[in-house]
């Protein structure tokens, strides 16, 4: 017998591992980012309760006597412009004003020491409500912020932006701040020089 012929291959390359294979760690870590997406959309949706109190975007909780809670920029910018902070308020309410101050803000400033010893005399005047806290020691604006949003019967003075952007994101709580060496609050159609809206 003849021996057999042996053909010649073209065109052959070695084998290569393909950019899809398992065995690549960059994929092996989109699979598994996809697996985790797949599994958050598989679990049930965390919907919050709505507030009984707001009726769509009206607070019926918020009405005379107004609780206010205060900033500590907002007593310092009243003392610098010379404002008697109870009548300011009950002038831009057009009604009685409670102002409330939390602990966190009576920390903070107790904290800023000998330079604003009137504003914390002010704070300790017998007609601000002392509002305790729950939260041990933090940042006063974030103190501020929870007790809004827990109870929506508040209305947040401030001249700090930051604040009162966040204060904006918290549906049916106003907030109120110094224009023009008066109080304006925004997002209340009854208090008396308010911007308008639309």
């Amino acid at each position: 017998m003849g021996k057999a012929k042996k053909t010649r291959k073209f065109a052959v390359a070695k084998k290569i591992i393909s950019t899809k294979d398992i065995r690549i760690k960059s994929v092996q870590a989109k699979n598994e980012v996809k697996q985790k997406q797949k599994e958050e959309k598989k679990k049930p949706k965390q919907v919050e309760q709505a507030v009984s109190a707001l009726f769509f975007q009206y607070n019926t909780q918020l009405g005379p006597p107004y609780h206010i809670l205060v900033d500590t920029n907002f007593i310092n910018f009243s003392i610098r412009n010379k404002m008697d902070m109870i009548r300011s308020m009950m002038d831009c309410l057009l009604a009685k004003c409670i102002p409330c101050i939390t602990d966190c803000v009576m920390g903070e400033l107790e904290k800023l020491g000998s330079k604003y010893k009137i504003a914390l005399q002010l704070a300790k005047d017998p007609r601000f409500e002392r509002v305790p806290c729950s939260c041990k020691g933090c940042y006063a604006d974030d103190c501020l912020v929870n007790m809004a949003t827990n109870y929506r019967c508040f209305i947040v003075a401030t001249c700090d932006r930051e604040l009162r952007k966040r204060v904006r994101k918290i549906p049916g709580v106003p907030a109120m701040y110094i224009t023009n060496h008066k109080y304006t609050v925004e997002r209340m159609p009854e208090a008396f020089g308010a911007p308008r809206q639309g």
